[in-house]
């Protein structure tokens, strides 16, 4: 992976010199990555990204030419280049494993270590888990619509760049993609590639027929023909039937064909009958054409003959939902080991942080199926025999006591003292795991639209905390009022 040192934000740096000349280079702080809002007004997250921050965390140093160049900005001190010279990552982070299902305000990453090196963090860190976890999830919404038809993911044409297109790919194949045209996707990640043939291809020939029979020379054996460049059922559908049968005869298996415009529920009806009256019953139908989760949900309602999908700039630009949001912000900070919790504020509640180390315990029923999740704060421990009731930390009078349950924490050791400790698993394992996680939770929360609404609520401890920081901040700011009212030469 390339070097991202320097993948960040000048004012990390310049933050990073104010500790720096403050005397404030060794002091500690513990960081939390979150999001705040679902994207898609859906049901869940797949967090994604934590391969390549791993990467990017163990490939981190500054090199001659980067330090030459912030040299070059007449911002920095030399102390603070010496600094950077020699700078490593020596602190802890935990992580919730790439394929989980998440939620609003749950911590996916906690860095815990210097301040000088966790602020430095934040940037690469956020731009790396958030395209990949939004990613992750639109694709697993569009499997999720396909209901067991292949996914194909079939963006890098419409990608905004070449990272985004082999990320994408890789975060598509996690949501449950079964490939990618992606070649160079492919070929770093192991990825199955997939593709078959442009109209281009068809165009250059005199004839239909002859093109169809031309790319059935050339891969008889993964002959898959596109039917719409003139006329499907006129025209595309008859030869293609008149290749696969010769493919057929010659004891070849004639793959199928893909529809890339029209009305896709009509065309495929009409093809599929074409299809099986010939004898090609085995020949599967591709679809392709702008769809997303939404188009192949209605297909399928109405009965499209539709084996597998071709799905590109919905899913690799994630179209209807930009972007993830994910923030990264200061829970704690201390000296020596010894932590204090923070706590932001905000007029806006939900721009109010959870204070203090955390965790995060999902909680599940004797079948398997995810009840609740409940972030914690670090040193909590929740006995598996014993009832718990929660609330919303909102509206607090929501309860749910959960009952013979178990539990599991999500968040898990990958770095101690800047040593990674976390086997990164292969990406098909990933696509496993994720796959299997999604089947405990049940139907409704997956559901595209109007989702029921996951359980997500603060332990008692942490509430606490947090209402007496809250407080705190409050008596503080009146106090600092009145004094400014018995001396109004204060604070100017």
């Amino acid at each position: 992976m390339e070097n991202l040192t320097m993948l960040t934000d000048l004012y990390q740096l310049t933050m990073m010199q104010g500790y720096l000349v403050n005397g404030c280079r060794d002091k500690e702080a513990v960081f939390d990555v979150f999001f705040r809002e679902l994207p898609f007004a859906g049901g869940y997250v797949l967090a994604a990204g934590l391969e390549q921050v791993v990467d990017y965390i163990e490939n981190f140093s500054f090199s001659e030419e980067d330090l030459a160049y912030l040299e070059s900005l007449n911002l920095f001190t030399e102390d603070f280049i010496e600094e950077l010279r020699t700078f490593r990552f020596t602190g802890d982070i935990d992580a919730i494993p790439e394929g989980t299902p998440v939620f609003p305000f749950e911590p996916l990453i906690r860095v815990k270590g210097r301040i000088m090196e966790t602020q430095l963090l934040e940037t690469a860190i956020l731009n790396l888990v958030n395209f990949q976890s939004l990613i992750a999830t639109k694709a697993s919404r569009v499997v999720t619509a396909a209901h067991g038809g292949p996914v194909m993911e079939f963006g890098l044409r419409r990608a905004q760049g070449p990272d985004a297109g082999v990320l994408g790919a890789r975060a598509s194949f996690i949501g449950g993609c079964q490939s990618t045209s992606n070649v160079l996707a492919g070929r770093r990640y192991g990825i199955p590639v997939s593709g078959t043939q442009a109209h281009s291809w068809i165009q250059c020939f005199p004839t239909e027929l002859e093109a169809f029979r031309a790319y059935a020379r050339t891969f008889p054996d993964t002959c898959l023909l596109l039917v719409d460049t003139y006329s499907v059922i006129s025209s595309g559908v008859p030869n293609a039937i008149k290749v696969g049968l010769e493919l057929e005869a010659e004891g070849h298996h004639f793959q199928g064909i893909r529809i890339d415009s029209g009305d896709l529920t009509y065309l495929s009806k009409a093809a599929r009958h074409m299809l099986d009256d010939a004898g090609l019953k085995s020949a599967i139908i591709v679809a392709s054409n702008d769809l997303d989760e939404e188009t192949i949900f209605a297909v399928k309602a109405q009965g499209a003959a539709i084996d597998a999908w071709g799905v590109g700039t919905s899913l690799i630009t994630s179209k209807d939902s930009p972007s993830l949001g994910g923030v990264y912000k200061l829970a704690a900070e201390g000296e020596h080991g010894v932590f204090h919790p923070r706590l932001k504020v905000s007029e806006n509640i939900s721009k109010i942080t959870n204070p203090g180390i955390k965790k995060v315990v999902r909680f599940y029923d004797r079948a398997g199926k995810a009840m609740a999740d409940l972030i914690a704060l670090e040193d909590e421990v929740f006995e598996e025999g014993k009832p718990l009731t929660i609330f919303d930390p909102v509206q607090t009078w929501k309860r749910k006591t959960l009952i013979n349950f178990r539990t599991r924490e999500l968040l898990v050791p990958v770095f101690r003292s800047g040593k990674r400790v976390y086997d990164l698993p292969k990406l098909n394992e990933i696509q496993a795991y994720a796959k299997t996680e999604l089947t405990t939770f049940w139907d409704e929360v997956k559901r595209l639209n109007h989702p029921h609404k996951y359980t997500v609520d603060l332990s008692s401890k942490l509430f606490d905390l947090k209402q007496q920081l809250l407080l705190k901040i409050h008596h503080d700011i009146i106090a600092n009022i009145q004094k400014q009212e018995v001396d109004p030469d204060v604070d100017r």
